[in-house]
């Protein structure tokens, strides 16, 4: 693939923890071993990308930074190895690596490993939010599968990922217990076919969650709010439970009591794609890559709020933090976007 790759490009930086978005010319990195060099074109905004700019998120970081967790484009270089020449020209969703810059520039590198290529009838668009909450969602089926657990509870129910997991619950016939703060978001949950929606501000919220937690025996509990909500799961929670900490929109950290856990055998345990995809093998991600895409325009569908130009950030940033559940705000890179 004859690609003219720049010497530099636009790109958004932070320069330290809970700072500034600057956009900034910066030098186009080359590909090293194992390694690709993407043409972006589109990119999500999604909560892990709030916390890897807040410093909450599991990701090492040498500053200054670009932020960005996931997108599509096209890869244009490749370093040494058999998947990074296999991808070069190909259409991919991608995430960013562990360590390094992410999607929120004009070229991204990052590992072959953490590349998805795409169907010809997935967009660009549909591509860049593939990997975080797709993915994620698949996966928490999978979990449940696995570890035999008969139902399901949801916290931040009304996200773009939580919405998934009504889908493919309500696909599967597996009872799902969906929490929300707010009672309009109850209803947007009981209009796509919800059964179970508690409101998490209501005063016999914990009283509800419990009784029906143990109706249903719901015990794959995911925990995206941590805090003191993580005990309040806990108290609710069946015997033998599995409590998975995806997320920590309370940005506080996890409180929970010793006692809770060891009278009724229950299982806390942290969860984060970026560090659960590795430790898979190649085919088992390949397949969920190709469920996901086959997905896309139905249990896996996602709402877009608005799209903004890659210079524009902060002002989607913004629009983001202000409505999380109101859709995706994408930020346009490339010229396509198709």
């Amino acid at each position: 693939m004859n690609t003219i790759i720049p010497e530099s490009m636009q790109a958004v930086q932070i320069d330290e923890d809970r700072g500034k978005l600057n956009i900034r010319e910066i030098p186009v990195p080359r590909p090293g071993a194992g390694e690709v060099l993407i043409r972006m074109e589109v990119s999500p905004i999604n909560p892990s990308d709030l916390g890897f700019i807040e410093g909450g998120h599991g990701y090492e970081k040498t500053f200054p930074v670009v932020p960005g967790v996931e997108g599509s484009g096209t890869v244009v270089a490749a370093g040494s190895g058999l998947l990074p020449k296999l991808l070069i020209g190909r259409r991919v969703a991608c995430a960013k690596s562990s360590t390094g810059n992410g999607a929120w520039a004009e070229y991204m590198l990052t590992r072959a490993s953490q590349c998805v290529p795409l169907k010809k009838n997935i967009s660009f668009e549909k591509g860049s939010m593939l990997i975080v909450n797709p993915l994620t969602a698949l996966v928490f089926f999978d979990i449940l599968k696995q570890g035999r657990h008969p139902a399901l509870v949801n916290t931040a129910a009304a996200s773009a990922l939580g919405k998934m997991l009504v889908r493919l619950a309500l696909k599967n016939n597996i009872p799902l217990i969906n929490i929300v703060r707010r009672t309009d978001q109850a209803g947007t949950l009981f209009s796509l076919g919800a059964k179970y929606v508690l409101v998490s501000t209501e005063p016999d919220f914990d009283g509800k969650l419990s009784a029906l937690a143990h109706q249903l025996k719901a015990t794959l509990i995911l925990d995206a709010i941590s805090g003191e909500f993580t005990q309040r799961l806990i108290n609710a929670a069946p015997d033998d439970s599995l409590v998975l900490l995806y997320s920590n929109l309370s940005r506080e950290p996890a409180r929970m009591s010793p006692h809770s856990l060891w009278n009724h055998n229950i299982r806390v345990k942290g969860f984060y794609l970026g560090n659960w995809a590795p430790r898979q093998s190649i085919l088992k991600i390949l397949s969920l890559s190709l469920q996901v895409q086959d997905l896309v325009n139905t249990d896996l569908q996602v709402t877009i709020n608005k799209r903004f130009p890659l210079t524009s950030v902060n002002e989607g940033l913004d629009l983001y933090i202000k409505n999380m559940t109101a859709g995706k705000i994408l930020l346009m890179i490339g010229h396509t976007g198709t």
